[in-house]
């Protein structure tokens, strides 16, 4: 055997082991899997590795354990195949390792009244599955993130700087979500993974200035930032090369299907967040980057979701680097560093 083939051999295995202690942290931690709960692995054939590894560590905890596999053919948006769905609502855990996400699926929905606890990733890959946001303490990340709540309560007034030239101030319109720190433990209850967030509805017609994303737009790394200015809750431009016209494109066949009067939502700014996860990383991965520690979002379109009035179908985010925050006499962020203290 060749020293190049040992190499990769012995990387693979490093690899599967990274990949199954990351598993192990889902069913133990995550999801506090019990002996007698059934559990359903959700995966496809791009995903069959990170559903193996899953499978595996499940099955260290409960025999009553079963894996799916989606159809290649499978596509954004669409319902999983009827056996799939049957198979979800009858589970007391269910974990969807898949290229697509089955999140806003009628199938997920069925299975969360049923009283499944779910775990969506989307777009996961081994890569992501063995190293970044995934291998985080999960417990710490619960703990930190409810921690925030009495700095949180009571004050609406956020402004957001950046050194790229972002400038923005609004009203908070709902109290901050605390929830998506990767633990499910309660029946009905979902999750994305990696996790490790902390989001709030824009109020309506509160916001005003200038966003400038810097660091990734739906899963896609920025060549080159993309400038919103803001006016009254609602975009009125989009500037920043080829990135800026292809969200504008987007919007405008959005707005086709609305009537006249609703049309203009297409353009709300419909929610912020910044991420806590210390593991995570700008990679590209939508769902990563979301979570990294100190990089903030802003969610645009419906905000429906989050309790808004702007129910137009479409929503996209973008992530910008080493943000400031600042809630009322707050500095939550300073230039990408969570701080958390009154000022």
């Amino acid at each position: 055997m060749s020293e190049e083939h040992e190499q990769a051999e012995s990387e693979e295995q490093d690899l599967e082991e990274e990949m199954l202690t990351a598993a192990r942290s889902v069913i133990r931690t995550c999801m506090q899997v019990r002996p007698h709960e059934n559990v359903l692995v959700v995966t496809d054939p791009t995903t069959s590795e990170v559903g193996r590894a899953l499978y595996e560590a499940a099955s260290e905890v409960t025999d009553r354990i079963l894996m799916m596999m989606m159809p290649r053919s499978h596509m954004q948006g669409n319902e999983p195949p009827a056996s799939v769905g049957d198979l979800m609502r009858r589970q007391n855990v269910v974990l969807l390792a898949t290229r697509n996400s089955l999140t806003h699926t009628r199938a997920r929905l069925t299975s969360s009244r049923e009283g499944a606890r779910i775990a969506s990733m989307p777009g996961i890959t081994q890569e992501m599955m063995a190293a970044g946001g995934m291998t985080a303490d999960y417990n710490a990340l619960q703990k930190e993130i409810s921690g925030l709540n009495p700095l949180l309560r009571r004050r609406r007034d956020v402004r957001v700087t950046s050194e790229a030239g972002t400038d923005i101030r609004f009203r908070t319109g709902a109290r901050w979500v605390l929830e998506d720190n990767g633990i499910c433990n309660r029946p009905g209850q979902v999750t994305n993974l990696p996790a490790g967030k902390v989001f709030v509805l824009p109020q309506e017609q509160t916001m005003n200035g200038k966003i400038v994303i810097d660091g990734s737009w739906e899963g896609t790394i920025l060549e080159e930032p993309i400038t919103f200015l803001v006016e009254d809750g609602l975009v009125v431009s989009i500037s920043g090369g080829e990135a800026a016209e292809n969200i504008q494109s987007v919007l405008d066949e959005a707005r086709v299907g609305l009537r006249p009067s609703r049309a203009n939502l297409i353009n709300t700014v419909a929610e912020f967040g910044f991420g806590m996860n210390p593991r995570a990383r700008i990679s590209g991965k939508r769902l990563e980057d979301q979570v990294v520690r100190g990089a903030a979002y802003f969610g645009f379109g419906d905000n429906s979701a989050l309790g808004g009035t702007a129910s137009v179908g479409v929503h996209m985010r973008g992530v910008m680097l080493n943000p400031s925050v600042e809630l009322n006499d707050v500095d939550l962020v300073i230039e990408g560093r969570i701080t958390a203290r009154k000022r």
